[in-house]
C-alpha cells in the first residue's frame, strides 16, 4: 500500500478540481468533486503503479504564504 501526498486546485474556467501529486510523472487528473477527484487519481496512480513501485522526481515539503 502506497501513500501519496495531491496537490488540488480550482480551475475557476471549468469549475472542476485538478490533481496531481508532485514529482510523479503522469499521477494528475481531474474531477467535478474533491471525492470524484480522489476515484480519479486513484485509478491512474493503480495504472502507473502496475509494473512496479514509482520512482519519484520529487518530495511534497509543504506550502509558503508569500506576501507582496
Amino acid at each position: 500500500m502506497y501513500t501519496f501526498t495531491a496537490v488540488i486546485e480550482k480551475c475557476r474556467d471549468t469549475n472542476l478540481y485538478i490533481g496531481h501529486i508532485p514529482g510523479f510523472p503522469g499521477a494528475h487528473s481531474q474531477g467535478e468533486t474533491i471525492e470524484e477527484l480522489n476515484r480519479n487519481l486513484k485509478e491512474v496512480v493503480k495504472m502507473l503503479i502496475e509494473d512496479g513501485a514509482p520512482h519519484l522526481e520529487s518530495e511534497f515539503v509543504g506550502t509558503q504564504l508569500v506576501v507582496v
